[in-house]
């Protein structure tokens, strides 16, 4: 008899464990009509099978090159823009070195545990954003639309804080630096300095009238700026040639972005600690404020602090650890990750203050001698007596330390007409105090710093090119959270959808480049992810802990890990981290709205920023942000909950191209343990037709558990069935 035809026996009560490809082999080669019913292996789980199990599919997922190079895909995507000039300022703002408490504090109860949240779910799953929160609840699935809708904001503006350091960059290759000085207005008569940068400085002129052209309100669109549109072209075209190929061409560059902003760093500290002033900078920095500690708002600003800077909500963390294989360790990824991206924030920290106390030091001293000048024509009209004066005060070269004596010794004399006289205190405390972020620190303190700098145009480069380094790693997570979950949900062509998205992004975006522009960024960056990531992250913590199960999500981790993670994060996922966001939500709202909605127009005349509100348009832009982000969670779940699309039509199947063939596989098989396998209807299938129990177990093998959609995604069905007469198979 041939091989092929040949049935094994087996005892009526053993169960026997076979993959489909086992059954497939053992049936007659003539019984063309089992092999025609086409029981099929989910695709998703047929090409995520590991080699390890012991199948011959081959995994068609792309995978990182090595473990390194994912790493610093990570680290890229959280360590961006927020870490240089966020982190400073409210360490600064918020106590100074206490600051570092709270944040340690919120990094362990949410920072981490949900950072491993999403790495697990994204490695376990192997999907992006939508199709995992679509495998874990149909209902659900929403979540991963709206994740990719705040992505595309961000990315919008995102794009264009890279192509303002791009304009800065290149305008860095001449001495001395642009921003240098005040440019010189010529007229028939006479020249004269330009009075709007006479007013202000010369750093705060070259960014507000040279780089942003800006107008002096929201309304007043004032037309392209075509300096920064081409740098946004330039942007937007060196994110596609990244992605466009996905994590393989992505991965490579990450060994430059992501380890390039670290030389710059540690170059620009060794550099800021040999500048007079830098340890001044340092020290009020880090000088503990423990009074401020116990306010509310500084726990709630590091809280968001903590939350923005893992990129927790945006889906680039789930579409990078996707690409993993699914033992991979990834509770350590997550512990190096945020450790690295708090030390980074540390580091950035260090650098800025060391420079910006250089910058202090400077601006007291021009204030020493500006307010030594100021005595000496008072000493001489008689307003002061010399007298009042120490005799070792040399006024040509007098100290900060010799100026305040003196400037103390006549406050207290001249009392009643101290004001008159017109004297400034100039104290380096009162320099650092001036707390700036943002753009104000980017690209007005920290480049007047640089001006000081021997050799400035060259740390202009480095710096700028940091920026940009930085921008592009944190981009390419962003855009891996639209591309990933697409491309897996409706198996369009990566390269196509790539350069669509690009497209399509650069010529909304130019909205950011007119004169207006910058009062935009503001706008998107105030509305646009804050609430609806919160509400992203606490439906994601809702729907692993609640819907899916945490014990079935801790036995999945026991699994892929190879070991049983603590039982602190069990805690932290069912009880306090969603506890502490949605007080983080409560409070965001509440914060939202007892702060007046506008911003910070500059005005020329004055060349001053002055508060203007929204326009009516502007509030109508700033709630649709908002509501467009959140929009796709109740518009799935209505569609879910109300059937509105039959699950089985063509338009909520997914498709995946395997082998040059076609199988399309329904999404949402609600309730159905065994779905790892889908055949066709019984109506279609000429042979019989086996319902749920194809599959026996064999006695004494691992008990594996399953949950809805299959838990292991390796071809197997686990499902108990009824002893058989052995003719049924």
């Amino acid at each position: 008899m041939p091989k092929n035809s040949k049935v094994v026996k087996r005892e009526l009560d053993d169960e026997v464990i076979e993959s489909v490809k086992d059954l497939l082999s053992n049936e007659d080669s003539s019984d063309d009509a089992f092999k025609k019913s086409e029981l099929m292996v989910d695709d998703q789980e047929e090409k995520d099978v590991d080699v390890e199990e012991g199948s011959d599919v081959e995994d068609e997922r792309p995978a990182w090159n090595s473990k390194l190079q994912y790493i610093l895909a990570q680290v890229g995507f959280s360590v961006g823009l927020g870490n240089v000039w966020r982190f400073p300022y409210l360490c600064q703002k918020n106590g100074g070195g206490a600051y570092l408490v709270p944040y340690l504090i919120l990094l362990l109860i949410i920072g981490i545990p949900l950072f491993f949240l999403e790495l697990a779910v994204g490695q376990r799953i192997r999907r992006g954003s939508i199709g995992v929160w679509n495998y874990i609840s149909p209902k659900l699935g929403g979540i991963g639309f709206a994740s990719c809708v705040v992505c595309f904001f961000v990315a919008l503006y995102y794009n264009v804080i890279i192509g303002w350091s791009l304009f800065y960059f290149s305008q860095s290759f001449q001495h001395p630096l642009p921003w240098d000085q005040c440019p010189l207005v010529k007229n028939t008569s006479h020249t004269f300095v330009e009075p709007e940068c006479e007013k202000s400085s010369a750093t705060t002129y070259y960014w507000y009238r040279e780089a942003l052209n800006i107008s002096s309100s929201l309304s007043e669109s004032g037309g392209l700026n075509w300096k920064m549109t081409i740098c946004l072209l330039a942007a937007w075209v060196m994110v596609c040639l990244a992605m466009i190929k996905g994590i393989q061409s992505s991965g490579k560059i990450m060994y430059f972005s992501s380890l390039f902003p670290y030389v710059v760093l540690l170059c620009f500290l060794i550099r800021g600690l040999l500048l007079n002033g830098s340890v001044d900078g340092i020290r009020h920095m880090f000088t503990p404020k423990l009074e401020i500690m116990l306010e509310p708002k500084v726990w709630r600003e590091a809280a968001t602090q903590v939350f923005f800077a893992l990129g927790l909500g945006f889906g680039g963390v789930i579409a990078f650890s996707s690409y993993n294989k699914r033992d991979n360790n990834c509770h350590f990824d997550a512990v190096l990750v945020s450790f690295i991206n708090f030390f980074t924030s540390v580091l950035a920290t260090l650098v800025v203050f060391a420079v910006l106390g250089f910058k202090a030091n400077i601006i007291n001293e021009k204030c020493v001698i500006q307010n030594s000048e100021k005595i000496l024509k008072l000493l001489k009209i008689g307003n002061l007596s010399q007298d009042m004066i120490p005799h070792h005060i040399n006024f040509s070269s007098i100290t900060a330390e010799d100026y305040n004596l003196v400037y103390d010794i006549i406050q207290k004399v001249k009392e009643e007409e101290f004001d008159s006289l017109g004297l400034k205190s100039c104290q380096i405390e009162d320099e650092l105090n001036k707390a700036v972020q943002g753009t104000g620190l980017a690209f007005i303190a920290f480049t007047e710093a640089m001006t000081h700098f021997p050799a400035s145009p060259f740390w202009s480069v480095m710096f700028f090119l940091m920026l940009v380094n930085l921008g592009l790693g944190s981009m390419f997570g962003t855009i891996e959270g639209i591309i990933t979950p697409i491309v897996d949900t409706f198996k369009v062509r990566k390269e196509i959808l790539t350069v669509i998205c690009c497209l399509l992004a650069f010529f909304i975006g130019l909205i950011f480049v007119q004169r207006s522009g910058n009062y935009f960024v503001t706008m998107f960056d105030d509305y646009s992810a804050t609430l609806p990531l919160l509400i992203v992250v606490i439906l994601e913590n809702i729907a692993v802990t609640r819907i899916y199960g945490i014990d079935k999500f801790i036995e999945d981790l026991k699994d892929m890990l190879g070991f049983s993670p603590s039982q602190y994060y069990y805690y932290m996922w069912k009880y306090v981290s969603p506890l502490v966001l949605l007080c983080l939500l409560v409070a965001s709202i509440v914060q939202m709205g007892l702060s007046p909605p506008g911003y910070s127009a500059w005005i020329e005349d004055t060349a001053t920023e002055e508060f203007h509100s929204y326009p009516t348009w502007g509030m109508v832009v700033c709630i649709s942000l908002m509501v467009l982000a959140i929009l796709p969670v109740p518009i799935v779940f209505m569609v879910r909950r109300c059937n509105l699309i039959d699950d089985s039509s063509s338009s909520l199947a997914s498709v995946s191209y395997k082998r040059g063939r076609i199988i399309k596989e329904p999404v949402n098989l609600e309730g159905d343990n065994t779905s790892l396998i889908h055949g066709k209807s019984p109506s279609e299938m000429p042979s019989p037709n086996f319902g749920k129990n194809i599959y026996r177990k064999q006695t004494g093998s691992p008990t594996l558990d399953t949950a809805p959609n299959g838990r292991y995604g390796i071809g197997y069905l686990m499902a108990d069935m009824p002893d058989m007469p052995e003719s049924d198979l």
